[in-house]
Parts: C-alpha cells; structure tokens; sequence
C-alpha cells in the first residue's frame, strides 16, 4: 500500500511540474499543489530534493520509453517530432529541474544522492543497441551514443539559456544530417 501511495504522490507531483513547475517551490507549497501534507512527501522520498530526483528520474522513464518503446522514432520524421517535443517549451520548467538536480548531484548537495546513477547509461545503452543492430561494432556505437546524449542535453540546456529556438533547432538538424552522413559512409562519427 506504501507503494501505491508513493506512486499515487509522484505522479501528481511530476504533473505538476509539468504543467508549472516545482523547482522554486517549497516542500510545503508542493504539498498544497499536489494535495496532500508535506509530512506525507517526507515519509515517501525523505526530503524535498528527494521528491524532486524521483520527478525527474520519472520524466526521464517516460522519455526513454517514448524513444525506444513501440513506436519509438525510426525515421527523421520521427527523430523531428521528438525533437519538437521535447524542446517545446512546456517541458522547460521540468528541464530546469533536471539540469539543476543534475548539478546539484554533481557537487554532492544532500538529497541528491543516486541522481547520477545510470544517469547516461540509461540513455548509452539502448542508444547503442540500436546502432549494433545496424552493424556498428561496440565501441564506436558506444561512443556515438554517448555523443548524441551529450548532443541533446546541450541543445536542451542552450535552448533553456538563449531561448534560441531556431537556431539550436538548426543545430540539431545539423547534427541529424551529420549522423546519417556517418551511417550512410558506415562509419562511426569519431571515425568519419
């Protein structure tokens, strides 16, 4: 039952930041917003950083199941879409979020603890199985993985400081044309 509570609060709590974020609340205001005492957010995720690493490790679940789900992106077209959607600024407050608890863990803030933990690697591997199963061998499809996570962070994080939207959707497009020159040549984009 525990656990469904859990669950029941975390859902609310990362709709919330969805629709207006939570970053700059307080524990107790987020409480209030999602309906329920801070003292039940307390027994739940241990502190307010606590609730706040569960909201972005859960957003970014469901971004990785989006991509590599049924119906995950094949096609530019595809790779575009998710692209849009995931720079459109309604999920900026929660990519604020992200970007802030990942600094946060970085330097070792209280409350952070295991937000690192597979932080790239959930996001490497299956981005590299894709690219073995294309016949790339593993280390470069390794790397190339690690690239294009590092690729879309940053866009994501320059799009959050410049609101540049043009052109860092330019620069994604760029490097979209840049990796299918790669897998078109067969090579890795180290390599080529």
């Amino acid at each position: 039952m525990a656990s469904q509570a859990r669950q029941r609060l975390l859902d609310a709590a990362v709709q919330q930041a969805l629709e207006s974020g939570i970053a700059d609340l307080s524990l107790r205001e987020l409480a209030a917003a999602i309906g329920t005492s801070h003292r039940m957010l307390i027994y739940h995720f241990g502190s307010r950083e606590g609730l706040l690493v569960a909201v972005a490790q859960a957003v970014e679940t469901t971004q990785r199941s989006l991509v590599f789900g049924p119906g995950s992106p094949t096609s530019d077209k595809d790779v575009r879409a998710f692209w849009k959607r995931i720079s459109s600024p309604k999920l900026w407050p929660q990519e604020r979020l992200f970007f802030e608890l990942y600094v946060h863990a970085v330097l070792d803030r209280p409350g952070t603890e295991g937000f690192l933990d597979n932080i790239v690697e959930s996001w490497v591997t299956p981005i590299a199985a894709v690219a073995m199963e294309a016949g790339a061998d593993e280390r470069t499809a390794r790397a190339d993985a690690r690239l294009s996570v590092a690729v879309v962070r940053g866009l994501i994080l320059d799009l959050l400081a410049t609101g540049d939207r043009k052109g860092v959707t330019a620069a994604f497009d760029r490097y979209l044309r840049q990796v299918r020159i790669a897998a078109s040549a067969g090579t890795g984009l180290r390599d080529g």
